[in-house]
């Protein structure tokens, strides 16, 4: 597997979750694809890597292998294309191709051609108020109680529509701070135990290269291949674990904002209704005047907000079908071949096949030692094997690995790599200072401490090497992705929805709200005026029946 990072833009979180640590230009990881080495050049490690990209990948033993293509989240990316005269995009989620983010940005233009339409027109009728009332004379006013009613209405019930929205949408980014935040320590716990696992593997095998046991030490050529894959295992590891440290807490910055531009908006619509609302009961016309200058800006860029928050949506939905076909799909080549170049299957058995035998051969390290050694009476003038072996025969360590590297049962009288060190424990003697056994015993505390390192290393080798080779076949991408559409993609699209869902409640509710303050507004002044009139008109009429 490569493990790569980047930091995509905005809000993308979902898109940011899976390839800030699984997708970062250039992969250290990935030099730790096996090349397979000649059949007559003797057991090792020679690591290279690379992918092309393309649909044929070639095979460490046989022919190149054509995979077929397969169009991540096809259906659901069907959209129309701008750049391609509006015909419907085929291509499928592809974030490096620029027609899918004209495709998936088209979805939002509606807003924002509500948002650029708001702006002028609602800036043109402010402009036109003003010059009427500057320039204009003054008309005698007409008044409407059907209009002051339903105006009075509808004033109540934006403003109660713009509070409900501002619930949701505090309600919603709350819920998707926390399911962002959850996917996100996820991600970093799947890294850092990736990170664990590789610097385990790099200790295991700089062990393997230390361990002699009575001056029998592994191949040189074994110790060479083993120092290379080392020094790019602990490189790997490195950079994953800077980079993992760097980018969460990028991302980390970057949800705290969000939710911080989010509970602001909040805040202030809410605010915004109130006092608009307050304002236009109390006849307040000159501070609802600057109320609707200013919820005019808010709203515009409220809209725009919105429409940028239904692309990134958009986006992490699409991320979400793309993973899950991918995981569908293993042996196909897609789109994010190009950003997680896993290797076939075959050069990862490859990788097992180098880790069997650098196990293989510790086991027969230790074991001819035992047969040599341990298991046998030299005499006492035979230095150095001679330390007065006696007793039982020391059982030998069973080989979890045939001659041809398959998996091999333990035979009768063999310790497996999980019991040896307890079972040896019983052969262990005690020395005199010469390093002599004075007690019954084939083994030296020495030769013991030896032997249970060598069991120690040949099991952890034993055991990690299916998770390196997880690791390069893109298994472990596989299964944390599957993890990720299956426990996080649902609650990131629904509180996503959410967010999105409130914004519209809020913008559409304050641009009628701001409508209808003037509209109200309006109709109190013409309302009391008209009342004044009916007043002064009553006591003329007064006046002149008491002159007369």
């Amino acid at each position: 597997m490569m493990l790569y990072y980047t930091s995509l833009p905005s809000c993308l979180l979902l898109a940011t979750f899976l390839f800030l640590f699984f997708s970062h230009g250039d992969s250290h990881f990935s030099t730790l694809q096996l090349q397979t080495p000649p059949p007559s050049t003797s057991p090792g490690w020679d690591f290279e890597v690379g992918f092309s990209g393309k649909s044929l990948v070639e095979g460490p033993f046989s022919a190149p292998i054509e995979t077929s293509s397969v169009v991540l989240a096809a259906q659901r990316t069907r959209r129309k294309d701008p750049l391609d005269g509006f015909k419907r995009y085929t291509g499928g989620w592809n974030i490096s191709e620029r027609h899918y983010w004209a495709s998936v940005g088209f979805t939002a233009v509606p807003l924002f051609a509500i948002a650029a339409i708001w702006f002028l027109g609602c800036g043109l009728c402010l402009l036109l108020i003003c010059i009427c009332h500057f320039c204009c004379q003054r008309q005698g006013y007409g008044y409407s109680r059907t209009a002051y009613v339903l105006s009075l209405i509808f004033l109540v019930l934006f403003s109660i529509t713009t509070m409900i929205g501002c619930v949701v949408l505090y309600t919603g980014q709350k819920k998707f701070h926390d399911s962002s935040t959850s996917t996100l320590e996820y991600v970093v716990n799947q890294a850092d135990m990736t990170v664990g696992q590789l610097r385990n593997a790099s200790d295991y095998l700089a062990a393997a290269k230390q361990l002699g046991v009575d001056q029998v030490y592994l191949p040189a050529n074994i110790q060479t291949d083993i120092d290379q894959i080392g020094g790019k295992l602990n490189s790997s590891a490195n950079t994953l674990a800077q980079q993992t440290t760097e980018n969460s807490d990028d991302i980390r910055d970057l949800l705290d904002s969000v939710r911080l531009a989010l509970i602001i908006i909040a805040a202030i619509m809410l605010v915004l209704t109130f006092l608009g609302f307050l304002f236009s009961m109390f006849g307040m016309q000159l501070l609802v005047y600057i109320l609707v200058i200013t919820g005019w800006i808010l709203v515009a860029g409220t809209l725009i907000l919105c429409g940028t928050f239904l692309l990134l949506h958009n986006v992490a939905a699409d991320t979400c079908i793309a993973m899950d076909e991918w995981v569908q799909n293993p042996t196909a080549h897609t789109a994010l071949d190009e950003i997680l170049p896993c290797v076939d299957s075959a050069t990862a058995q490859e990788t097992m096949l180098r880790s069997k035998e650098v196990t293989a051969q510790l086991v027969n390290l230790i074991n001819e030692v035992i047969t040599n050694v341990s298991n046998i009476n030299f005499a006492a003038n035979f230095v150095p094997m001679y330390f007065n072996q006696s007793g039982p025969l020391v059982p030998l360590l069973c080989n979890p690995f045939s001659p041809d590297l398959t998996d091999r049962a333990c035979t009768a009288g063999e310790v497996n790599l999980n019991n040896a060190t307890a079972v040896w424990g019983s052969y262990v003697c005690q020395v005199s200072p010469t390093g002599i056994c004075t007690t019954t015993g084939r083994l030296t505390p020495t030769f013991y401490s030896q032997m249970i390192t060598g069991v120690s290393l040949s099991n952890g080798l034993y055991n990690y090497a299916p998770v390196l080779v997880q690791l390069q076949d893109c298994t472990f991408v596989r299964e944390t992705f599957s993890d990720i559409y299956r426990d996080h993609c649902p609650g990131l699209r629904r509180y996503g929805r959410w967010i999105y869902i409130g914004l519209v409640m809020v913008s559409t509710s304050v641009m009628l709200s701001l409508v209808f303050w003037v509209i109200y507004g309006r109709e109190r002044r013409h309302r009391v005026y008209t009342k004044e009139s009916m007043a002064e008109s009553a006591q003329g009429t007064e006046g002149e029946k008491d002159i007369s």
